[in-house]
């Protein structure tokens, strides 16, 4: 059994869908021995405990006064290798992650598989010495791999001379997503929040630009004019936090808006289920899209239908028309139409959920994908 060791500075109980994705592999690996570094977690101790493999809480990168922070996680690396004995690395974050990877395949020839989300490569391709360091480090590694064909596409429109070692990995949502809440918890959460008779749109996602969150204040400020008994969930938290309540505030919509802040992942069910509609406007933004969005395959499978803004690799988590729909997240009255559309029409609502779980349940099953990664185990 080989031992593998999986490196991501995105890890639980930190919360978002690239943490959960490195989680999910960890959980999935059964016929490896499998270690993980991640950095320390002030709510780290519970969360570790839980888990059926062994994680090492280490800052993956010196300090910040230091330069080039990662060389001092080269050296850690190494000895952490040797250590352990390790035969395989999997490494989240192609830069500056992926530097250290290729630092121990030089001195200890332990190979390595790369892991893209997205930010990652839309970052290292927007200055021309980090493409070419990432071309090094993706030389020299086995497999890149992605989480969409979007993403896929766009790396080797990039750096064409990966196509024959660049593969997609989705990723899957738990499967406790598929099943239904107690219903203590839904009737809870529907006193909690005052959501009994209401037609409740649900946004989960850091509060940043590319999310689409002030989109989403213009189309519902003209939505909520025919629909009034509209409640809008807002779950996540980031810098434009204030923005954002500034913009709600400016439309009058504060009566519908609940910002619920982050919620601990193996807590999203029970807001899935006590929603109606799924809406998040994605949008390409400074150079960075959507990987694919973990949370519109949630959503799926917890037989929602999702209407998603068209960044990325979302056409993969949303077949247009069939699952729900992915619309140009500026067109605010087409955006608008489709969703009165959905609240109006239940029937259609339901049946475009309802495709959404069945194909999630098929396509992106998570131990079928881990299939994939079985010729370097």
């Amino acid at each position: 059994m080989k031992k593998v060791l999986i490196i991501s500075m995105e890890f639980p109980p930190q919360i978002g869908g690239i943490a959960t994705y490195v989680d999910q592999l960890a959980r999935g690996l059964q016929n490896a021995s499998v270690l993980v570094l991640a950095n320390p977690h002030k709510e780290a101790k519970d969360f570790d405990a839980s888990r059926g493999y062994r994680i090492i809480r280490k800052n993956i990168l010196s300090p910040r006064f230091t330069w080039p922070r990662w060389l001092f996680g080269c050296f850690r690396l190494f000895f952490l290798c040797r250590k352990e004995k390790i035969d395989l690395l999997m490494i989240h974050h192609m830069l500056p992650v992926g530097y250290m990877a290729w630092f121990v395949k030089k001195f200890m020839r332990i190979p390595y598989l790369v892991f893209s989300h997205g930010t990652d490569l839309g970052a290292a391709l927007r200055h021309p010495w980090k493409k070419i360091m990432l071309q090094q480090v993706l030389r020299h590694s086995e497999q890149l791999i992605v989480n969409s064909e979007s993403l896929r596409s766009r790396a080797l429109q990039a750096l064409p001379r990966l196509k024959e070692k660049t593969m997609v990995l989705y990723p899957g949502p738990e499967p406790y997503f598929f099943e239904q809440s107690p219903e203590e918890e839904r009737l809870s959460l529907k006193d909690t929040l005052a959501l009994e008779g209401k037609k409740v749109i649900l946004s989960i996602g850091r509060l940043v630009e590319g999310k689409g969150f002030a989109n989403m204040v213009s189309v519902l400020s003209e939505v909520v004019k025919k629909y009034p008994t509209l409640v809008w969930l807002v779950i996540g938290d980031g810098p434009k936090y204030d923005v954002l309540v500034q913009l709600v505030q400016k439309q009058h919509l504060q009566d519908i808006v609940r910002f619920i802040g982050e919620v601990p992942h193996a807590d999203l069910r029970v807001y899935y289920q006590s929603s109606d509609i799924f809406m998040l406007l994605t949008h390409p933004h400074d150079g960075f899209e959507e990987g694919i969005g973990l949370v519109f395959l949630e959503a799926a499978a917890s037989g929602l239908p999702v209407i998603a803004g068209d960044s990325g690799g979302v056409r993969d988590a949303v077949v247009h028309a069939k699952t729900g729909f992915v619309v140009q997240a500026a067109q605010h009255k087409n955006v608008a139409d489709m969703l009165l559309g959905l609240l109006k029409d239940e029937m259609f609502a339901k049946r475009l959920g309802l495709a959404g779980r069945e194909r999630v349940a098929s396509e992106f099953n998570w131990d079928h994908q881990l299939n994939r990664l079985s010729p370097w185990l």
